[in-house]
């Protein structure tokens, strides 16, 4: 009998999903707005914090693009990225026709350097062109130095954009990822630690803000009887479907990151006693990682582990697998843009690699697992 395959990070559901969907359709509230909808947006509000206003979106990627919009982000302006992300984090930034800039990780959180943002940041001002935004990435649930990062964008007056797709639930000092910036990005997209098949949030930090959002997210229509439109506008809102889904995820959604927690420290105990390989974990009790995803970095210098190698091995056991993001700077869209640091991201890329860490894991497929790593080791 073939084995099931397990993947890197599937949809959970938790059981209530279905009677929130119901509703919408008991209600023919089969539409980008309705009760789940401000219900949905109540619930991110309520999790993340008082001061949080949520609009809920189609995607994160759409959540990017509108707080760009709000940033006043406009064509031949530079917006400073974090390398080491997945591409939706950059894209956005060549809808409206801006410069990316892209920074390197440091090694403690693989998330975007202060140092070298700074140095970016004064060599720009010194050119007379200062950067429009930056948008900063919690990484596979793992809070950045937000503080420091947000302390740079506050000394010289530049917004700042938290990418926390993968870190709901993500934490640093007690304070809630998503929180931090002018604007935080959510994610649901099917493999994230809550999902509602497909979609995303804006959190902004005030109504005002919230508003516009979804004015631009409704296709920017004016207040007149006939359809009026003084501004571009988009079709990025959540429909009250897909927004009743994520009532119900968001029942589950601590469990979902204890389970996920759970995974790392399983990983941990795998490769305890083994030179070389590294789990990534937090690197101060001032972080609180959600460990959307679990990863591991191998040091070549200390082990013949090979991640490719290892990659293939649980391949062949239907074990999904995968490297860790290529960092922007080294994609073929973005490789002409400028890029400050050093070879970190490209290391952690070279050597990196992400594990099964679905919070729907069975004992049984954890077994399967760790015998496949084992295997792929000697």
């Amino acid at each position: 009998m073939q084995n099931k395959k397990i993947w890197l990070s599937s949809p959970h559901m938790g059981g209530n999903e279905q009677k929130y969907i119901k509703e919408a359709f008991d209600a023919n509230w089969i539409a980008p707005l309705g009760s789940n909808v401000n219900g949905f947006e109540k619930d991110l509000e309520k999790y993340l914090g008082e001061n949080s206003k949520v609009a809920a979106l189609s995607s994160g990627t759409a959540a990017i693009h509108l707080a760009l919009i709000l940033s006043n982000v406009q064509r031949d302006d530079e917006v400073i990225c974090q390398s080491m992300t997945f591409s939706a984090s950059a894209n956005p930034i060549l809808y409206q026709g801006a410069k990316p800039i892209f920074i390197d990780s440091e090694k403690d959180t693989w998330n975007m350097c202060p140092i070298h943002l700074e140095k970016m940041i004064e060599e720009k001002i010194a050119k007379g062109k200062k950067p429009k935004a930056i948008i900063v990435v919690h990484l596979y649930g793992m809070p950045a130095k937000i503080d420091e990062i947000v302390a740079v964008s506050k000394r010289y007056n530049i917004i700042l954009i938290e990418d926390a797709a993968e870190a709901l639930g993500s934490s640093y000092k007690g304070q809630k990822c998503g929180t931090f910036g002018d604007f935080g990005i959510l994610s649901f997209n099917g493999n994230k630690i809550i999902t509602t098949s497909g979609g995303g949030a804006l959190v902004c930090r005030n109504q005002k803000d919230k508003e516009k959002a979804i004015f631009y997210a409704t296709q920017s229509r004016d207040d007149a009887p006939h359809y009026q439109h003084s501004e571009i506008g988009y079709n990025y809102r959540m429909s009250n479907v897909v927004a009743g889904i994520g009532r119900g995820q968001m029942e589950v959604l601590d469990d979902h990151v204890k389970l996920r927690r759970d995974n790392n420290k399983f990983y941990q105990e795998i490769f305890k006693n083994i030179d070389g390989v590294e789990v990534f974990v937090e690197p101060s009790s001032d972080f609180y990682s959600n460990h959307w995803l679990s990863c591991i970095k191998i040091d070549s210098n200390l082990t013949n582990i090979n991640p490719e190698k290892l990659r293939i091995t649980l391949s062949d056991e239907d074990i999904e697998a995968r490297p860790l993001w290529k960092p922007m700077h080294l994609q073929p869209i973005f490789k002409k843009y400028e890029y400050a640091g050093s070879k970190i991201s490209k290391t952690l890329f070279l050597t990196g690699l992400c594990l099964p860490s679905g919070s729907n894991l069975l004992i049984e497929e954890k077994n399967r697992i760790k015998k496949a790593i084992l295997k792929g080791i000697k």
